[in-house]
């Protein structure tokens, strides 16, 4: 029996992989969008500093995931995170997205999910140690 080698993976051969599991879920369960991943990335801006922003992404079958949203500090509770949230929600629905899910910390915006209309599916403990990590979704209708 030969030994298994585990390498780093140069650029390259991230792609591959990345590639050979979404080759593989489209023969699974086929692709309905074309292209297969749109990003949906937009930011909020105070003259030319960026304030707050989104980090988000339709994937294969018309779901959106939000991947990250921020607003810095003392631009919270203004209503930028919601709009934000909302403009790629409304911009995903545009593309026949019905679903939307992401993941957030106790210390981050479980709150302001739920306000949104987002709810909890998973909890992950101590993650990190003393912390939970919320996994969430929302229909979108």
């Amino acid at each position: 029996m030969s030994t298994i080698q585990i390498y780093d993976a140069a650029k390259n051969e991230q792609e591959d992989i990345g590639f050979g599991i979404v080759e593989h879920n489209n023969s699974q369960v086929p692709f309905t969008q074309e292209p297969t991943f749109v990003a949906i990335n937009r930011c909020i801006k105070e003259g030319d500093e960026v304030i707050g922003g989104i980090m988000a992404e339709v994937y294969c079958w018309n779901i959106l995931h939000i991947d990250l949203l921020w607003v810095k500090d003392e631009h919270r509770n203004k209503g930028y995170a919601s709009a934000l949230l909302n403009d790629a929600e409304n911009t995903a629905k545009e593309m026949g997205c019905k679903l939307s899910h992401l993941d957030t910390f106790d210390f981050q915006a479980k709150g302001l999910y739920e306000k949104l209309g987002y709810t909890v599916f998973g909890v992950l403990e101590d993650c990190p140690e003393g912390h939970s990590r919320y996994y969430m979704s929302k229909k979108l209708l």
